[in-house]
């Protein structure tokens, strides 16, 4: 009966807001225009909001891009995003300039005599890394910190973040209707004028994220050898926030270098949503954004990933949560079957209906928690499917990946049933409707769908895609990725504790 009112619920919220958040009624407040200079731009009105508006900037670059040797350095872009221009957060940006400049020469020299094979001379190292650490002390003395940020509050800016994905960069945040001029100037400097100022100190605090959120976090740890291993040739085997020797190697230069490269105006789109007019803030963008230097858009190929040809297995033993995780090669985004990957993920994962919460943790009380998706770690290219568990004590993570076979068999050998494949289409509206409910949400819909397509109006026909999903798909993929020799696995195993009982 609850999965039945739940059902229920969801088609009526459908109903009552289908008719004003269907593809028809958004191409009506949706304005798409490529500027000269190649910079996408999409303006959705929604005058029935508050007096505020929310962008969202794509940028078509992530840590696949990253350059060998250089892994973490997409990332760090989230990190300088707002730290200003040569005209914010600087006191005297003339005498800054030259002093930036000296913190480069300093640190070159220091790192050629570091990296050294032979004849590295340890008193002139020393030296060197004294000199470049006093440079960058002379060039704080010009920084006025936050003062980007600071800005953005004063006049009511709301929610200012960045992240990185495998494929993306993205920056964002809310300002009152009235700031728009303000809003076009400051987020079109940061492209035509930034200053990586700073830019060893958040190096710095990037290198203590990785010894937070991976080398001292086991799941962390297993995270990145997992990867490692399922992509043995293709870049998304490399870790986002980089490898430690890289994350102490890279400079700012290699940063000016990467920005020059990917972030310019054909490798970007930018999304503004709510009650603005949309003649008004096109011609915003056009007067700041249209300034930026044309270029062509970078090169998108990489190294594909060879066929697996057999099952791959990485096991940590640590004293700490035992986790058992699997995952199996699947094409890109661009894939016919696509949404047939979606509507698994949704019918193994979503709520407590789905199977694998059933299978796991409901009746066989193995799992803590059970899950199944897509996407990771990113869809621009061939990507992995995989199945995550969280064994219950007493339980081994040998025991819930036999659970998770016995779910994939099922999958294969067995039709799912009318009802499972109506929740999941219904899921699917319901969840689009959701995303489009706030300018943030809809605003990153826009731009991503807008970036791996080309056309906004994909992200409604996902929602088609997935109505056409049939039982018979579903037993075919299945069938023809969920394979021992396509199968990567990860383990974290339980070690003893010192007084030697279990931790």
């Amino acid at each position: 009966m609850s999965r039945a009112l739940k059902l229920v619920t969801v088609v009526l919220v459908f109903a009552t807001f289908c008719s004003a958040q269907d593809l028809a009624s958004f191409e009506q407040r949706v304005t798409v225009k490529t500027q000269p200079n190649g910079l996408t731009a999409l303006v959705c009105r929604r005058p029935d909001s508050a007096p505020v508006f929310s962008f969202f900037t794509n940028v078509d670059v992530g840590s696949v891009q990253d350059p060998m040797g250089k892994t973490g350095l997409a990332h760090m872009f989230e990190h300088m995003a707002f730290k200003g221009t040569d005209k914010i957060g600087t006191k005297n940006y003339a005498a800054e300039k030259v002093a930036l400049q000296k913190v480069e020469e300093a640190y070159a020299a220091y790192i050629h005599e570091r990296d050294k094979h032979v004849g590295r001379h340890e008193q002139k190292l020393k030296q060197l890394q004294a000199a470049w650490q006093q440079t960058v002390k002379e060039a704080q003395q010009y920084v006025i910190p936050n003062q980007f940020g600071e800005i953005i509050e004063r006049n009511g800016g709301e929610g200012m973040n960045a992240f990185t994905a495998g494929d993306q960069t993205a920056y964002f945040y809310s300002f009152p209707v009235n700031r728009l001029e303000l809003w076009g100037y400051l987020e079109s400097e940061r492209y035509s004028h930034p200053v990586f100022r700073e830019f060893y100190k958040e190096r710095d605090v990037v290198v203590e994220e990785r010894r937070m959120r991976t080398d001292s976090n086991p799941i962390g740890r297993l995270l990145e050898q997992f990867v490692a291993e399922a992509f043995a040739a293709h870049p998304y085997h490399r870790p986002g926030v980089g490898y430690m020797s890289d994350l102490n190697s890279f400079s700012a230069t290699d940063a000016q270098n990467f920005f020059n490269t990917y972030y310019i105006p054909s490798n970007m789109v930018v999304a503004v949503v709510g009650d603005v007019n949309p003649a008004q803030t096109m011609s915003v963008i056009e007067k700041y954004f249209g300034a930026l230097p044309s270029r062509d858009k970078p090169d998108e190929r990489t190294t594909n990933e060879p066929p697996q040809n057999a099952e791959r297995r990485v096991i940590l033993t640590e004293a700490s949560q035992p986790v058992y995780l699997e995952g199996y090669h699947r094409p890109d985004y661009r894939d016919k079957d696509d949404a047939v990957y979606d509507a698994l993920a949704d019918l193994l994962s979503e709520g407590r209906t789905s199977r694998l919460y059933r299978g796991l943790v409901r009746d066989k009380k193995i799992a803590s928690e059970a899950e199944g998706g897509t996407g990771y770690p990113g869809v621009k290219y061939p990507h992995i499917f995989y199945f995550f568990a969280l064994p219950m004590p007493g339980h081994k993570p040998e025991e819930v990946g036999d659970a998770i076979h016995v779910e994939i068999d099922r999958l294969k050998k067995e039709d799912i049933t009318d009802e499972e494949l109506k929740m999941v289409k219904t899921r699917a509206k319901a969840n689009l409707i959701r995303s489009l409910d706030s300018n943030e949400g809809l605003a990153q819909n826009l731009a991503v769908y807008q970036t791996l397509y080309g056309d906004w109006r994909e992200l409604f026909r996902s929602v088609d895609r997935i109505n056409a999903v049939t039982k018979a798909d579903i037993r075919r993929v299945a069938n023809q990725v969920f394979v021992p020799t396509n199968r990567t696995v990860g383990v974290i195993e339980n070690a003893p504790a010192a007084n030697g009982g279990a931790q």
